[in-house]
């Protein structure tokens, strides 16, 4: 009996949470999981409900200025040259940045028809230091050059969509924007041919090609490259050191 007697109790303990359920329905019925998250679901609701204006709120900002750089971009393609020359002799530190007063005299004097608002925007984004001071190249070069690689374009083809490395793109020096602006035009007329023959170079179809055979496309095309250009485009795509550059991520930065 003694031996049996604890084998009743711990029966009789382990049932009493049945049986009390069973005696009071009502209170094991209010922590069903079903109502206990519809409560939850009610309290969350409220959250919930606030985080779309708050994203809504924030990125508001970034679309508007995107639409005014959009709205501008065909006055800044027609004229960039004559900004980048302005902008250029009120950069007296070669710097790449000139104070905000001088760029709204440069948008006004170029009929960049922006509002205060549209300016403010403008020159708030590109104030990348924080100091009052207008970031020109920054913002010539999103307007007319494309030198973050993107995932789609149509310059990109099954053969040459694997390249061996990701660009690791090196600095962007002002030599190198010079030289990029300076062929621009001459790449934008012929861009298409000049894939196709940086392809018959490359024979493994590795996207890649020595420096000596991209030079000579280029030749071939009447863009001659002074060494200075040629070093700070080569600073720029082979920034390993590896003696070849991907003629697809050159091409892409005139190309979107």
């Amino acid at each position: 009996m003694p031996s049996i007697t604890p084998g009743v109790t711990s029966s009789e303990t382990s049932t009493k949470p049945a049986t009390h359920a069973m005696q009071n329905p009502r209170v094991s019925s209010q922590p069903e999981r079903p109502k206990t998250s519809s409560s939850l679901v009610g309290q969350k609701s409220i959250p919930a409900s606030s985080r779309p204006q708050t994203t809504a709120t924030s990125s508001a900002p970034i679309l508007n200025c995107e639409t005014i750089e959009n709205k501008i971009r065909k006055n800044i393609q027609h004229s960039w040259r004559g900004i980048l020359k302005v902008c250029k002799e009120k950069d007296v530190g070669k710097l790449g940045e000139i104070p905000v007063s001088d760029f709204l005299d440069i948008a006004e004097k170029f009929n960049l028809d922006l509002s205060e608002g549209e300016i403010k925007q403008i020159t708030t984004k590109y104030d990348l230091k924080k100091n009052g001071r207008f970031a020109y190249y920054d913002f010539l070069q999103s307007r007319i050059l494309f030198l973050k690689p993107q995932e789609s374009s149509l310059l990109q083809r099954v053969i040459i969509q694997k390249p061996q490395k990701p660009l690791s793109p090196g600095p962007q020096t002002m030599s190198f924007f010079s030289a990029m602006l300076r062929i621009q035009p001459q790449i934008l007329h012929c861009w298409r041919p000049m894939k196709r023959t940086f392809k018959s170079y490359d024979e493994s179809h590795t996207g890649l090609l020595r420096i000596a055979d991209f030079r000579q496309v280029l030749h071939d095309y009447r863009i001659n490259l002074t060494e200075e250009e040629l070093f700070s485009i080569l600073e720029y795509y082979d920034k390993t050191l590896s003696s070849k550059i991907s003629y697809n991520d050159f091409l892409q930065a005139f190309i979107q």
